[in-house]
């Protein structure tokens, strides 16, 4: 039996409570989870109390892992694999997780192979020696998924020394006795973009975001203020990310490239919407001759160092930090962020963006916190005449303002984040054609779109509890359509430019790159056509200027020559498709927080609106309330 001589107590209270029959070889840290290796999996897997006793006792993340002695070869598992498993759960992929000893099944129809179903994994595991995890299969290859599975494999020895070495840090004895909280604001006050926030306690320094500014044109403003701060990246223990938007984790690649080697923890799908939307920076800034502030090599460093977690699930990230994610309604796997320092010290929460309020992709983002003290909310809408319409008007003016153009023969550009707005509009899309309210006509969209859409059907259990409903329980499929066509191929664009109507979605959703500029550049001159914006444009973006009138807009070209487009065609925002809340929303929750909070940190916003807000707060809930400016440190506890 071996044992590591880091945390002793917890080992020999684990050894105190497990039975000989479980066959436990040895203990080891993962992360910050206690892994207990076993010859003997059947036993643990048909008497699950013995671990629920552990870590009731030792108040710990534990989880049981197979001895690699006992696991199978990958064919001969695989093979075991398809004998067991029945053909109506049509499963596609098998992915081998050296590092956990862990199976993935992609199943077409994953409802069969549940306990509900009367469907035991158990047997799986005993059969093959792994342990075996299910998850929906994607309608359409997904390469984000296989390029993260793809990393995760390539690292199995990296990430096992890397989860042994993380959790002796995690679990070691604390060295200071006092406690202390101080919030330093590195980006994303009184402005959008480049979320990033240091929480710095006696113990651990933690990063709350690590995001880019899209509209900036210098390096000042565009990247988290972590020069003034005056800290290293090998100086942060830890670094949390609320969701896969790059305003919130565009610069977190380049966190490793400049020395970062510690866990980046994030939602389950937020780790493949991550590295698409990474690689894609990437991949523009190549085309377009930008700066590459990191490369794809960074991209694959960040997923091997990912620690994903479900909504609700309590983890030690430092010794002196607990990290609870729960759902934010923004985009898919968006999460706020709950810290508990210290022994009942004090406790932030990190709202991100997100969403008060049900919208046909998500359910409304959880308010229901046992204990909070400082709240760092968004503010995005954060001026009174924020107020959105209601959802049923939204997509009525949404449909209006498609119509006409259609009718007109004219096409109608909408420029969209890959994740989050744009499945919401393909929803809505399909469901007023279905029904004739809206005219019917070709609906084309990028392929960053399509594969986004792909992680949401393959991460389901993330959305709203009627589309978790349709696509696992009943295997239908909200995102295909008659309608849609998929633009895999620039070349494939030219069927979009025919004569005669069309709707065209396409990232980005600031036109700041992307496949949106070709498209921008060919449909703005025309008065026949429009330009329909459903997202926020950042300050000093292309979209922003587009929306606020500009008759020109300047794009440069491959070889870094500047062109001029006329803007002639409509161009019109629909208010009420957002994924932040409005003024309103934003008010309620903070009323809603229990017991009263001691200070809220307004960010994410125009300067007039976190002021706006601020002062809102203070006036009605009596609560202080502040909006500092990006470099400054605050202290709270």
């Amino acid at each position: 039996m071996e044992q590591r001589t880091n945390g002793a107590s917890l080992m020999s209270a684990i050894l105190t409570n497990i039975p000989a029959e479980a066959q436990i070889t040895r203990i080891e840290y993962e992360g910050p989870r206690i892994a207990l290796y076993t010859r003997n999996p059947a036993y643990l897997h048909k008497n699950s109390y013995v671990i629920s006793e552990i870590v009731n006792t030792l108040k710990k993340r534990v989880v049981t892992r197979t001895e690699k002695a006992i696991r199978k070869p990958e064919a001969e598992a695989k093979q075991a694999l398809l004998k067991g498993l029945p053909p109506q759960a049509e499963a596609s992929n098998f992915f081998f997780d050296d590092a956990l000893g862990e199976i993935t099944i992609e199943a077409g129809n994953p409802a069969v192979l549940s306990q509900e179903a009367g469907f035991d994994l158990g047997a799986l595991m005993e059969q093959t020696g792994w342990k075996v995890k299910v998850r929906k299969a994607p309608h359409i290859k997904s390469t984000a998924i296989e390029n993260m599975y793809f990393a995760l494999k390539a690292g199995s020895d990296i990430r096992e020394k890397f989860y042994r070495e993380l959790g002796e840090a995690i679990f070691r004895p604390r060295m200071a006795a006092e406690e202390h909280v101080t919030i330093k604001t590195l980006g994303s006050f009184q402005e959008v973009g480049r979320s990033s926030i240091l929480v710095e306690t006696a113990e651990s320094k933690v990063l709350l975001d690590c995001g880019i500014h899209p509209g900036s044109r210098n390096a000042w403003d565009a990247y988290p203020r972590l020069d003034w701060a005056d800290v290293s990246p090998k100086d942060i223990d830890a670094i949390v990310i609320s969701h896969s938007h790059l305003d919130h984790m565009g610069f977190l690649p380049a966190m490793y490239k400049y020395g970062y080697d510690g866990p980046v923890y994030c939602t389950e799908p937020t780790l493949p919407l991550m590295a698409l939307l990474q690689n894609d920076f990437v991949k523009i800034a190549q085309i377009e001759g930008g700066r590459l502030i990191y490369e794809q090599k960074d991209i694959r460093d960040m997923i091997q160092h990912a620690i994903t977690l479900p909504y609700g699930m309590v983890t030690d990230i430092s010794p002196d930090i607990k990290l609870v994610f729960n759902n934010a309604g923004h985009i898919l796997g968006s999460a706020t962020v709950h810290l508990h320092i210290g022994e009942g010290a004090h406790n932030i929460v990190y709202t991100g963006d997100y969403k008060y309020g049900r919208t046909q992709l998500f359910d409304s983002a959880t308010w229901n916190y046992p204990r909070v003290e400082t709240l760092i909310t968004e503010s995005t809408y954060g001026a009174k005449e924020d107020i959105m319409p209601v959802r049923e008007e939204v997509e009525m003016n949404f449909v209006n303002a498609i119509n006409g153009t259609l009718r007109a023969g004219g096409k109608v550009l909408i420029p969209t984040p890959a994740v989050g707005r744009a499945q919401e509009i393909l929803l809505v899309i399909d469901q007023y054609m279905r029904n004739k309210v809206l005219v019917e006509a070709p609906v084309f969209m990028e392929g960053m779109i399509s594969e986004a859409t792909a992680i949401h059907v393959s991460y389901a259990d993330y959305l709203s509890r009627e589309l978790r409903a349709k696509i696992i329980n009943e295997g239908v499929n909200p995102f295909k359509s008659e309608y849609f066509t998929e633009v895999e191929h620039p070349t494939d664009r030219e069927e979009a430019y025919r004569e005669g109507p069309a709707i065209i979605m396409a990232t980005s959703g600031m036109l700041e790159g992307g496949p949106v500029l070709d498209y921008f550049e060919n449909i703005a001159p025309s008065d026949r056509n429009k330009i329909l914006f459903v997202s926020y444009q950042v300050q000093g973006t292309i979209g922003r200027r587009v929306l606020d009138g500009g008759s020109q807009a300047s794009l440069m070209d491959q070889n870094g020559k500047i062109k001029i487009v006329d803007v002639r065609c409509g161009v019109q925002k629909i208010e009420g498709f957002s994924g932040h809340s409005d003024y309103n929303q934003i008010i309620r929750f903070v009323g809603k927080v229990r017991p009263k909070l001691q200070l809220v940190l307004v960010n994410h916003g125009e300067k007039r609106k976190t002021e706006n807000l601020a002062y809102s707060i203070q006036r009605i809930y009596r609560v202080p309330a502040i909006h500092p400016a990006v470099q400054e440190a605050i202290r709270v506890y």
